[in-house]
């Protein structure tokens, strides 16, 4: 059977790459062998994501991040001590994303012009899925290590297309997941510098994941340009801040954003416990996802608002995914999941890719 086309809206590659220190040129057993021994990480040896994996699921195109955190006198979290720390890790994984384009690996994808080809390339079928470089479109996740406004200039000259204002905890920005509290006068003096890139080569995408619930609201009423939620799940099921609300939900799809569904089992499931729980025992299954899938069809009366946003490899692995996902080639699963489901052919392509493609071509036109 051949595979459908996947677009995942949310992948930390370079973090995994520079941070975690795996060459996800190889293949996903050899950097789970690598790490057998290794205690340093709770998911050592538990990975799921690698280039070769990602072209085995036919997942020929991702939002892949650039992630560092700025960490405040007396945050737990782990973060960098200096915002200009954070920024050079970001460059660091730009670095990265770099290497990967001049090895043939990966390219990066910028408008609609180098959509169309990538697309085209990836339904050449006389080109080998070996051969095919995976299209990532640049997002910042969490806005710290932006010095100052200055430097969001500098990352939309090398291609930064989305950004998210915060990821946990205290943000320089927003506040983030497990917060509350508005967004930071510097947040809306950001976005004030976003509207003003609005119909340039440079607009951004707005990503209000991770924004507490008053920051989502506020910065939907500041910023005026696309906005997408690109991994989130649903609070009527998973009754936690991080998951979106039914009004939160209903905001979104006037906006005609898309929602990417996330695969960490916490996400998904209530009971499940970080580092404690086990997906196995509590039967936390692929599915689980539609039920969540489900929930947003029902409030927006069509599928055209949902898709894959699966932050695997996110800070976990198998032992923090549905126990049915081995890698991410198992996404496509979901063909036949959704189909018993009672999903038809076109909410599938849907989901599969193109909402997320039909996003983007309404936001780069």
């Amino acid at each position: 059977m051949t595979k459908k086309f996947i677009f995942d809206a949310h992948l930390d590659l370079a973090m995994n790459a520079i941070e975690w220190n795996r060459d996800l040129r190889q293949p996903l057993q050899s950097i789970r062998e690598r790490e057998m021994l290794m205690t340093d990480k709770p998911d050592r040896g538990n990975g799921t994501v690698s280039l070769p994996t990602l072209r085995e699921g036919n997942i020929g195109l991702v939002v892949a991040t650039q992630l560092a955190r700025y960490r405040p006198p007396g945050s737990s979290l782990p973060g960098w001590n200096s915002p200009q720390q954070a920024w050079a890790m970001t460059q660091a994984q730009l670095s990265w994303y770099r290497e990967m384009e001049k090895t043939g690996e990966m390219i990066q994808v910028r408008d609609v012009h180098g959509l169309d080809h990538h697309l085209a390339l990836w339904g050449d079928q006389s080109i080998a899925d070996s051969d095919k470089p995976v299209g990532y479109v640049l997002s910042l996740e969490g806005a710290d290590s932006l010095v100052d406004l200055s430097y969001l200039e500098t990352a939309c000259d090398y291609g930064l297309k989305a950004i998210g204002l915060s990821h946990f905890g205290p943000g320089r920005y927003a506040p983030g997941t497990k917060m509350d509290g508005p967004l930071t006068d510097k947040g809306v003096e950001l976005i004030k510098v976003m509207n003003e890139l609005i119909g340039t080569a440079q607009q951004l995408i707005l990503d209000v994941t991770h924004l507490t619930d008053e920051g989502f609201i506020q910065a939907l009423e500041l910023y005026q340009g696309p906005v997408w939620a690109s991994h989130h799940n649903v609070r009527a099921l998973v009754p936690t801040q991080r998951q979106l609300s039914d009004e939160q939900i209903k905001m979104l799809i006037e906006r005609d954003a898309v929602i990417g569904a996330m695969f960490d089992c916490w996400a998904m499931d209530l009971r499940f416990i970080d580092t404690v729980s086990d997906p196995w025992q509590l039967n936390i299954r692929l599915e689980q996802i539609v039920d969540h899938w489900d929930h947003i069809c029902q409030i927006a009366g069509n599928s055209d608002h949902i898709g894959f946003g699966s932050d695997l490899d996110g800070i976990f692995g198998t032992e923090q995914s549905p126990w049915d996902l081995d890698s991410i080639a198992d996404l496509q699963k979901f063909d036949d999941i959704l189909k018993n489901r009672g999903y038809d052919e076109s909410d599938i392509a849907n989901i599969f890719s193109g909402n997320w493609l039909r996003f983007l071509r309404r936001a780069w036109q």
